[in-house]
């Protein structure tokens, strides 16, 4: 059985995920900890727990259990002393006190979602995500990176402190690993962070797996305004070395121009600039929803469709 090892954070490690959970593989997912917005922000502060949001959307993903159980997992508190936290959150951050350990804990939950594969956080130490930008301001935390509208102005350094090891299980799944995906994801949120823990990138480096990157396929509005896929990878080099990656799978279907319109406060398309051989081109976008036109924007999002995405892993991994 060939092995995945999918390498980053957010929704994007739930879309690919979501996918490549329908096929005969063995998936691992490392995830970043560098979280540390909303209820995951806050569960960090008052207990002095490991971020659980992202690995809460690894579990989901990956999960075999009811659908029930999973909308429990997402359960969002809308008010009293709760709101704003999921249940998902709660109670990863639960288990963590009662086993004394992150990693126990997202094991003991996963077997509870009975999920296929595993979830693995990248450290087990707490860690803070920084950057220096070029004007000298100092964002903390990935909220307030996330949040800038100042990063396309150039940044100095980005990185995590403290300087934290990786997690040595992180390490193995890498290295017995047939493929290595990263992304999609956010540049400076998601894929970044991961391979500022030390050991990482060297691992990806040297592992007989293939490597993929997943482009995004939006721009975000004052971080990566106006990125073409060379400027995606241009940022990953600096942090992964050159000529690590294997396969770049890049969306070259349109979105309706009308939801390209919407988006356009938030950001635009990645435009695709590279004539390499690494790269692999397919109609990645999810279906929009038919809705009324006032609808359009609750009811549909430029994104990745698992299906499609898992189909194009797949055809990189059946011919290793």
């Amino acid at each position: 059985m060939k092995k995945i090892v999918v390498v980053g954070g957010g929704t994007g490690n739930f879309t690919v995920l979501r996918g490549l959970k329908n096929y005969d593989v063995d998936i691992s997912a490392i995830v970043s900890m560098a979280d540390d917005g909303g209820s995951t922000g806050i569960l960090r502060d008052e207990l002095g727990v490991l971020p659980p949001g992202d690995v809460r959307q690894c579990l989901i993903a990956l999960s075999n259990s009811s659908r029930l159980m999973r909308s429990l997992m997402n359960y969002r508190f809308e008010n009293g002393g709760l709101e704003g936290h999921s249940f998902g959150n709660l109670l990863l951050s639960a288990m963590e006190k009662v086993t004394g350990s992150f990693e126990k804990a997202v094991e003991e939950v996963g077997k509870i979602l009975v999920i296929r594969g595993k979830v693995i956080p990248v450290t087990t130490h707490q860690v803070r995500l920084k950057m220096i930008l070029n004007n000298r301001r100092v964002l903390e935390g990935e909220k307030e990176i996330y949040l800038s509208q100042e990063i396309d102005q150039g940044y100095k350094n980005i990185y995590l402190e403290p300087y934290p090891k990786a997690n040595p299980h992180a390490i193995d799944e890498i290295m017995n690993a047939d493929l290595v995906v990263l992304g999609p994801g956010g540049l400076h949120t998601s894929l970044i962070p991961n391979l500022l823990v030390e050991g990482i990138a060297e691992a990806i480096r040297e592992t007989h797996a293939k490597k993929t990157f997943v482009v995004n396929l939006m721009n975000r509005k004052g971080q990566t305004t106006g990125y073409k896929v060379s400027d995606y990878l241009r940022e990953l080099v600096q942090f992964l070395g050159k000529d690590v990656l294997d396969y770049i799978l890049v969306n070259n279907q349109m979105p309706a121009q009308e939801l390209i319109e919407v988006y356009a406060e938030e950001g635009e398309l990645v435009g695709v600039d590279l004539d390499d051989e690494r790269m692999r081109l397919a109609a990645l976008l999810g279906e929009v929803k038919e809705g009324p036109r006032t609808d359009l924007i609750k009811r549909s999002l430029i994104r990745h469709d698992p299906k499609k995405l898992a189909q194009e892993l797949m055809k990189i991994v059946n011919h290793l």
